[in-house]
C-alpha cells in the first residue's frame, strides 16, 4: 500500500468530504504519495525524539495529528537559514520517512477522533451527556465533549487524570473538595475559544459545568473567570491538561481505528511526551 493510498482512506473512513488542499493544513509534510508502507507511526507531534523512533522502528509514515514546523499551516518560507529547520529536515530527509498530518478531518468526522480516544482512554464514553443536553456550536451542531461523572471531588478527578494520562503534575483552579459532576472537555486549541474568546464561559454557564478541562490557555480569559468565581465560593473550576496531554489520545487509539483499512499494515503509536519539563 503507498502513502496516498493510505491518506485516501483515511479520509474515506471520517466520511468527511475531502477538503482541498488550499483549504487544510491536512498535507504531506515529507515523502512522496508513491512511497510503499509497510509500517506506520501515529503521534500527536512529529518531534525529533519521534522521527529517531519511527526510524527504529522501521516505520515507512508518520502520521501525526500537530504541525511539523511549528506554526498552524506548517509553513516553512519563514525558516529559510533557520539550524533548527534544517538540521530536522535534513533527519527527516535521510530517514525517507513520509510524514502525513491528520487533523482538520480528524476533527470534522461525524466521531471526533480526538474525542474518541480520550474517552477510550479515560473510560469515559459511558458518561457523555446527550446531545440534548449539550452545548451547540458554530453551525448548530452539538458539542460532544460534555460529561456527566459519578459524583466525586475536583480533587479525586486531578488524581485520576493524572494517574491515567500520565501527568507528572496538574495544574487547576478551583476548590479540591468541591463536588464534581458536570465535566467537559475542550482539547488542544479548543479551550481558547475557537475565535470566540468567551465562548467557554458561555458553555460553563450554559451547560451548568463544574469543570472544564483544558488544554490552552489564556490566562486573562477562561482563568481568570474560573478564579474570580473560585474567590467568591461558587463551585466552578478547570484543570489544564495541556494542548498535548489533552489531545494526545486520539492518536494513540487511531492504530485500532486504522485497522480496518490497512489490513495488516501495524500501526504502533509513540507518544510525543508531556512538551514541558518539570523542576
Amino acid at each position: 500500500m503507498t502513502v496516498q493510498q493510505i491518506i485516501d482512506l483515511v479520509i474515506a473512513k471520517t466520511g468527511v468530504t475531502p477538503l482541498p488542499s488550499d483549504q487544510t493544513c491536512d498535507q504531506l509534510m515529507a515523502g512522496s504519495p508513491d512511497q510503499k508502507v509497510t509500517k506506520i507511526v501515529s503521534t500527536f507531534m512529529t518531534t525529533v525524539d519521534v522521527i529517531r523512533k519511527a526510524i527504529e522502528l522501521g516505520a515507512e509514515m508518520i502520521i501525526t495529528h500537530e504541525p511539523t514546523w511549528f506554526t498552524g499551516a506548517d509553513d516553512t518560507g519563514w525558516l529559510e537559514g533557520d539550524d533548527v529547520y534544517n538540521c530536522k529536515h535534513a533527519l527527516i530527509q535521510e530517514s525517507g520517512i513520509a510524514i502525513w498530518r491528520f487533523h482538520d478531518h480528524m476533527h470534522m468526522a461525524q466521531e471526533d477522533g480526538i474525542f474518541r480516544g480520550f474517552e477510550l482512554e479515560t473510560g469515559w464514553k459511558a458518561y457523555r451527556m446527550p446531545d440534548e443536553q449539550c452545548p451547540r456550536l458554530h453551525g448548530n451542531r452539538p458539542f460532544r465533549g460534555c460529561y456527566q461523572l459519578p459524583k466525586t471531588t475536583l480533587g479525586a478527578l486531578n488524581t485520576f487524570l493524572k494517574e491515567r494520562l500520565a501527568m507528572p503534575v496538574i495544574r487547576y483552579i478551583g476548590d479540591a473538595d468541591m463536588a464534581v459532576e458536570r465535566v467537559a472537555l475542550l482539547p488542544g486549541g479548543g479551550s481558547l475559544g475557537l475565535g470566540s474568546e468567551h465562548m467557554p464561559m458561555d458553555m460553563m454557564r450554559d451547560a451548568k459545568l463544574d469543570v472544564i478541562l483544558c488544554g490552552e490557555v489564556t490566562e486573562w480569559t477562561l482563568p481568570a473567570y474560573v478564579r474570580d468565581a473560585y474567590q467568591m465560593g461558587l463551585a466552578k473550576a478547570i484543570v489544564i491538561l495541556g494542548h498535548e496531554r489533552s489531545e494526545e489520545w486520539g492518536m494513540k487509539h487511531l492504530g485500532d481505528w486504522m485497522a480496518s483499512i490497512v489490513r495488516d499494515i501495524p500501526v504502533v503509536f509513540v507518544d510525543a511526551g508531556e512538551t514541558f519539563q518539570y523542576q
